[in-house]
């Protein structure tokens, strides 16, 4: 079967995030411990236990999700015989997921992934004022109209589009009072609903021009290896297994755009036959259904999910 794989961002992350796996699979431990050791942090420990308010910090929130979805990987090689090479055609992650995704394809090393995660929600986090930025989600405005939106209640500040997540759910990132504005100009246009997010930084926008230069120096001193399966990047949403292009294309996303619906999209062109979101949620599969019901997709995070996989591989 012709499956691709795809890794979880930031949002999908829960104390006891990864606990179960901890408890059920020997090989998700001991990468729980690599990553501990690779970050000189107890970050398991914030994982299983909290406190939620740590845990949601964007420089801890992010490195938990890669180990989540890594430690999946990792049951399913040891357990199940998986070969990312041999059983993926295609691997994706939205936003941070994409570094998953490269580790798993071995383009990256664990310890180098999580490392340059936990610097990028550093980085992330420092580029601007908590207060200064936010981001929201616009629900039944398409993705021109979104565009429409946003350059217009920018008014000389940043407004951006920073996710097309979808049929009908964009969202817009820049200076809290330019989306304000811009979730005004959606409901006054129909949108479904518009909400602002719960995120502590305008990721995707222009004002993480600094996380972009921090991260350019950190993957410049990066080993990036081709994928043993090609990755659809979030910028170009194009297949790629070229190393140069991907640090290019790392750094680039910082600031730019994530295209998941075009990416979900490519799957779709290229004849993948079932979609695996590999992490914590079920966040990418729901998307995945509403850009193309025709496109199986499954979600692989819990203890019973995984067996249910290594069955099938």
């Amino acid at each position: 079967m012709k499956r691709a794989f795809v890794f979880p961002g930031q949002g999908s992350q829960a104390p006891g995030m990864g606990q179960a796996l901890a408890t059920a699979f020997a090989p998700a431990r001991d990468l729980f411990d690599e990553i501990d050791d690779a970050l000189s942090q107890h970050l398991s420990r914030l994982m299983f236990e909290g406190p939620e308010s740590e845990l949601m910090l964007t420089e801890n929130a992010q490195p938990a999700l890669l180990a989540v979805s890594l430690a999946v990987v990792r049951v399913l090689e040891s357990d199940g015989g998986f070969d990312i090479g041999r059983h993926a055609a295609y691997v994706a992650g939205h936003s941070l997921g994409e570094y998953s995704a490269l580790a798993a394809a071995g383009a990256l090393s664990i310890g180098d992934a999580v490392s340059l995660v936990k610097r990028r929600g550093q980085a992330m986090q420092k580029a601007v004022p908590v207060g200064v930025g936010a981001m929201a989600a616009l629900l039944g405005i398409d993705g021109e109209t979104a565009r429409e939106i946003a350059e217009a209640a920018a008014d000389g500040q940043v407004c951006a589009v920073a996710n097309d997540n979808g049929p009908g759910q964009i969202v817009v990132s820049g200076h809290r009072e330019a989306v304000e504005r811009a979730v005004a100009l959606a409901t006054a246009q129909g949108a479904r609903r518009s909400i602002m997010l719960p995120v502590s930084a305008p990721f995707h926008s222009p004002l993480m021009a600094p996380a972009a230069e921090v991260m350019e120096e950190a993957l410049a001193e990066t080993r990036i290896d081709p994928p043993l399966a090609p990755v659809v990047a979030n910028v170009t949403a194009v297949p790629t297994n070229n190393p140069g292009e991907i640090r290019e294309l790392l750094v680039a996303q910082v600031t730019q755009m994530v295209r998941w619906r075009e990416s979900v999209q490519v799957f779709a062109v290229q004849e993948v036959e079932e979609v695996v979101e590999i992490g914590a949620g079920r966040v990418l599969a729901g998307l995945i259904k509403r850009i193309d019901r025709t496109l199986p997709a499954i979600s692989v995070g819990t203890p019973s999910e995984v067996e249910a996989l290594v069955k099938r591989l």
